[in-house]
């Protein structure tokens, strides 16, 4: 473990011109808390850009860099590579890449923010590993990197040594994550409440719901989508939706996979199990109820999809997702 004389694990953020302020925000603000929770420091971060520059950010503001990307040296506990509007050029920067590449061999673990992928997956540091990114950007990282396996579901995806996470917030559930696997799940539990914040969203959660629903460009994908959401206790199969569409199936498989990274099939399962997830955490339906609402034939059905998607069954779900009610 790469840690100070105080204990605390040294962690290099890596910014650049058009980097998300969320993503770098979500990371440092998080291991920050951690350590001021456990009245101890836990992280050192510090912000590295090319040259040490200041990093524009997407929404303007400029953070000021701690030092300079070609010259930080390791041992690093956690390289951390953010994403942002800038992503790919910063991928196509020699210089960024390969001194992305020379960090992560001094790293314990590397992790990657949103579209970080891209510059992770520049470096060769992807190539055979089972990773996510923003579900807008899946397909061209998929196309452009052959060798790397995208899957634009779940928030976040640890393969080995490298973690990678999907959108912007879904960087805070990765760092409880890290958090957790460093010093415990109680103290990520205290920290999340400290942000207000989910307690338990694990990495299987899938990026899109009915409720953050994607608004493709593709004018049929928008028809189908917005259907899908509308009907969840309808049929949904493939074959349906292509019909009534009025496209064939293999047509309607191509457009989903282009404009929302997975197959029709997929897509009404994740939202299916979205809006389960969402009536299990905000009502108190029964589980019958909600089963077929959204489209299961039954709560077993409904209870195996959960465990396969999410981790746990719908009843602990709804456990730790329920806010408990206060008397006044």
């Amino acid at each position: 473990m790469a840690a100070a004389s105080d204990g605390a694990r040294r962690v290099v953020v890596v910014g650049y011109d058009g980097s998300e302020l969320l993503d770098i925000a979500c990371v440092t603000s998080t291991l920050d808390l951690a350590g001021r929770i456990a009245g101890r420091p836990l992280y050192r971060v510090e912000l590295v850009s090319p040259a040490g520059r200041a990093v524009r950010c997407d929404s303007g503001l400029r953070l000021e860099s701690g030092g300079s990307l070609q010259r930080t040296t390791g041992p690093i506990d956690t390289l951390v590579i953010s994403g942002g509007e800038g992503h790919e050029d910063a991928a196509a920067e020699e210089t960024v890449v390969a001194h992305v590449r020379r960090l992560a061999a001094l790293a314990r673990r590397t992790v990657s923010v949103c579209t970080g992928a891209t510059v992770l997956a520049a470096a060769g540091l992807l190539d055979g590993r089972r990773v996510t990114t923003h579900w807008r950007y899946a397909s061209t990282l998929r196309e452009r990197y052959p060798g790397v396996e995208v899957d634009p579901g779940p928030i976040f995806i640890r393969d080995g040594g490298i973690a990678t996470s999907a959108g912007v917030t879904s960087a805070l559930d990765l760092t409880l994550a890290l958090v957790a696997e460093d010093h415990g799940p109680q103290l990520a539990r205290t920290v999340a409440r400290a942000l207000v914040t989910h307690l338990q969203r694990p990495g299987t959660q899938a990026q899109m719901s009915v409720f953050t629903a994607p608004d493709p460009d593709h004018a049929l994908v928008r028809e189908v989508v917005a259907h899908v959401n509308a009907n969840l206790s309808a049929r949904l199969d493939t074959a349906t939706l292509a019909r009534s569409a009025g496209v064939s199936e293999r047509q309607l498989h191509r457009l989903f996979v282009e404009h929302l990274g997975m197959p029709p099939g997929q897509f009404v399962r994740r939202t299916r199990l979205d809006a389960a997830a969402r009536l299990l955490a905000d009502t108190g339906q029964p589980f019958a109820t909600i089963a077929r609402r959204c489209g299961f034939s039954s709560v077993e059905t409904l209870r195996q999809a959960f465990v396969q998607q999410y981790g746990v069954p719908p009843s602990r779900f709804r456990a730790t997702s329920t806010p408990p009610v206060t008397a006044h």
